[in-house]
């Protein structure tokens, strides 16, 4: 028996198509087109997915004859129909739009803990201003250092985690319905409509707890923890609602293949070409953005250390007063927020002169 009958008998058997055996197996519906065919052969890693999922024996799979074993008393079958989520697709992207503005979230809140400490407010009921100062402080770091640890082990993970599933499912097909898209753009629009009012109350309570009682630090941490549970919302709505656009992570998934895995793909000659040109773009992108950034930081850091030099002052003498805090030294960080921005014109100029040719 060949390997061609028993995948077309195991594919009937559960009533799989071509194009949800190639999700799960993360091919194109083209190579398992070849497969039965005898055109062309699976790997081995395949091989062993294979097995895993119609739950049989390499041995079997390859020379066996799988037609006339007893089938499985609850056989996982695949419903004929419209195309169905059959490699977890959604869960997954539901669990990454949860993941990701969570560890954006970890970030602000340990600049509320930052702020809400770093003058000993929080603690003078508790010690002397001098002795609250100093563990305000120390607290305020541990706040701060804490919510980045968080916030990166969170984004790490979860990046890391995407990515293994790009590389396994580079191709998806469209499962998502009409309606689908209609409640993820409701989604968005109610995510967008209340994370801007959170913010906006942010700043209005912030600006309250300040005129009232005159204290800064209760007025910033509250202005940032509305910020941040509105920042979690927007980013949150925003990814709910790119989950849809499968044509768009069909495209983005090249972005995480190698150039070996774009090779062992077997699809097409001229989509093959598109693949391995739309890879180097986004390798050049990723390349001259680098640059950039590290430019960035040269001028930030440069303009930070040196800056009070060359206007004459020091930090020490902006931090007392005797200088103002306003001055020109005081935006060293803008160099960052600038190469951002030149990083997006560039990731789109070189895609737009990139399709052309």
């Amino acid at each position: 028996m060949s390997f061609r009958t028993n995948l077309q008998y195991l594919r009937a058997e559960r009533h799989m198509t071509q194009e949800q055996l190639a999700m799960l197996l993360g091919v194109s519906r083209q190579s398992v087109t070849k497969w039965e065919a005898e055109k062309s052969y699976p790997e081995m890693d395949k091989l062993i997915k294979m097995c895993q999922i119609f739950e049989c024996s390499l041995d079997d799979l390859v020379q066996g004859d799988l037609t006339d074993r007893a089938p499985a008393p609850a056989v996982a079958t695949v419903p004929p129909g419209p195309a169905t989520d059959v490699c977890g697709y959604d869960d997954h992207m539901r669990s990454f739009a949860k993941r990701v503005p969570t560890g954006v979230a970890a970030f602000i809140l340990g600049v509320v803990g930052l702020v809400l400490f770093e003058e000993g407010t929080a603690l003078r009921g508790l010690f002397n201003s001098s002795m609250a100062a100093s563990w305000g402080e120390l607290l305020g770091l541990a706040a701060l250092f804490s919510g980045v640890l968080v916030g990166i082990g969170i984004l790490v993970s979860a990046g890391m985690e995407h990515s293994a599933f790009v590389k396994a499912h580079p191709f998806i097909e469209d499962f998502y319905t009409d309606d689908d898209r209609l409640q993820a753009r409701q989604v968005l629009v109610r995510g967008l409509v209340t994370g801007l009012m959170l913010i906006m109350i942010g700043v209005l309570l912030g600006n309250f707890i300040e005129h009232e009682s005159g204290a800064e630090a209760p007025a910033g941490a509250a202005l940032l923890a509305l910020v941040a549970v509105g920042v979690w919302l927007i980013v949150h709505a925003g990814m709910m609602y790119g989950r849809v656009d499968i044509d768009e992570y069909n495209r983005d998934a090249v972005e995480e293949l190698e150039v070996e895995d774009i090779a062992r793909i077997d699809v097409p000659e001229a989509v093959r070409n598109e693949l391995r040109s739309a890879k180097r773009t986004h390798e050049k992108i990723e390349a001259a953005c680098g640059v950039i950034m590290l430019v960035s930081t040269i001028v930030a850091l440069s303009w930070l250390f040196l800056g009070p030099s060359f206007a004459g002052t020091t930090w020490d003498a902006i931090g007392s007063g005797r200088q103002a805090a306003d001055s020109i030294v005081g935006y060293f960080w803008l160099p960052w927020p600038i190469g951002g921005i030149l990083c997006g014109i560039v990731s789109i100029l070189m895609k737009a002169f990139g399709r052309d040719r």
